[in-house]
């Protein structure tokens, strides 16, 4: 599956039923929650498939209150100290986990990503995603649910509106 693709079927599944578009080309990833009868968005980075799976999946991830805010309402940390890049890879191992079996279903490669570049991931975070990932496997969130079957079958209309708050 081709890039194009990949924005075509979540736009036309998950984008129109929740009133969020998935749109490439940013300089950096950002959520712009919905606003005054606007669509959300989901920015991912240039034309990087693995960045808009791994967006997508924090979508998939963020409940409705954080839904509604400006990237789900966390805040960037360039320059972590070591406790705040626990904290990073903490909350980060779950959308990342979700991100490896998107890009099993489409064949594209997955890289556990620490989000420094001169910082490599560490053995307990790459543990923590691929177990997250394990995790998943066995129970999906229903939003993530229906975009897999969509990226599996992708051949194949969704089964229909899911409700999931």
């Amino acid at each position: 599956m081709n890039l194009d693709e990949l924005v075509r079927h979540f736009n036309d599944d998950l984008g129109c039923r929740y009133g969020v578009r998935l749109i490439g080309g940013g300089d950096e990833p950002f959520y712009q929650a919905p606003n005054k009868g606007s669509l959300g968005k989901i920015i991912f980075r240039e034309d990087f498939i693995a960045s808009a799976l791994h967006e997508v999946a924090h979508w998939c991830l963020a409940g409705s209150r954080r839904r509604q805010l400006d990237d789900y309402g966390y805040w960037y940390v360039a320059d972590r100290t070591q406790q705040e890049q626990w904290a990073f890879e903490r909350a980060e191992a779950k959308p990342q986990g979700l991100a490896c079996l998107f890009s099993e279903a489409i064949g594209h490669p997955f890289v556990v990503s620490s989000d420094d570049p001169t910082r490599l991931p560490s053995a307990s975070f790459e543990s923590s995603v691929y177990e997250a990932r394990d995790a998943f496997q066995k129970q999906l969130p229903p939003r993530a649910d229906s975009f897999l079957q969509r990226l599996t079958f992708n051949d194949f209309p969704s089964a229909g509106l899911v409700s999931d708050g």
